[in-house]
């Protein structure tokens, strides 16, 4: 049986594991679906991923979820080059403390900026707030001081000279918010030259694919239908706007 993976390049961590694949030359039967079309609550999809989010992979009889959990399977199964995931136990363990911080930091805040600044207004016909939007940017500036500050410092990349599973978490998240219309880079050299990095280890080529979609975020959602949206409209005004 062929290795299945679900994805919608629209959501950062199936970016990264579609990068980390593709890099690594995995051969793999990509299954692309839509989150924002609802696919993840489809009986379909339920039985391959219970926690109804992407990305989702699916190898024989065996289902996994969660995008780390799935790279991870993914370096092990196919044996992929050290640096992605150092055995050295320091250098694994500072991918570990990256991995382990980014969800609640810039996971976070730059999903919020890319709903905040984009769908919930053109989307979903919600207006968001002067304050709501300060605050917001404030958040995403403070995480992203962190990441160069701490765990990027003056080294090319995380862990030192080569990229690892942390660049590439870290790249796509950062991302996100340039879909909306947010130069996260400018005024930041350090941060800008460390994308450039990423981008060509990465490759030119892979790096514009993967991130198609999101960069054209701003004109894809003029053509969106509202109404397949409205499964969303709950969840996504409760978890930001509350």
């Amino acid at each position: 049986m062929s290795l299945e993976i679900y994805l919608d390049l629209f959501s950062q961590p199936c970016r990264s594991v579609y990068i980390f694949a593709k890099k690594n030359n995995i051969q793999f039967d990509h299954k692309k679906i839509s989150l924002f079309e609802g696919y993840q609550y489809s009986e379909e999809y339920g039985k391959i991923n219970q926690l109804r989010k992407a990305p989702a992979l699916k190898d024989g009889d065996f289902c996994l979820a969660e995008s780390v959990a799935i790279m991870l399977y993914l370096a092990e199964k196919f044996h992929t080059p050290d640096h992605w995931y150092p055995a050295d136990l320091q250098k694994r363990a500072r991918v570990n403390e990256y991995l382990s911080w980014q969800h609640s930091a810039i996971r976070m805040h730059g999903s919020k900026m890319f709903w905040f600044k984009l769908l919930i207004p053109k989307a979903l016909g919600v207006e968001i707030t002067k304050e709501k939007m300060d605050n917001a940017v404030d958040d995403l500036n403070a995480s992203l001081n962190i990441f160069e500050e701490k765990f990027l410092q003056d080294r090319p990349f995380v862990v030192g000279d080569q990229i690892s599973l942390a660049d590439l978490v870290a790249i796509v998240e950062i991302m996100q918010p340039v879909g909306a219309g947010m130069d996260v880079f400018e005024n930041r050299p350090k941060l800008k030259a460390w994308k450039d990095r990423v981008r060509a280890e990465i490759g030119d080529e892979l790096f514009d694919e993967a991130h198609q979609a999101i960069l054209y975020a701003q004109e894809t959602v003029k053509t969106m239908d509202p109404k397949k949206m409205e499964h969303f409209k709950p969840k996504i005004l409760r978890y930001f706007l509350s």
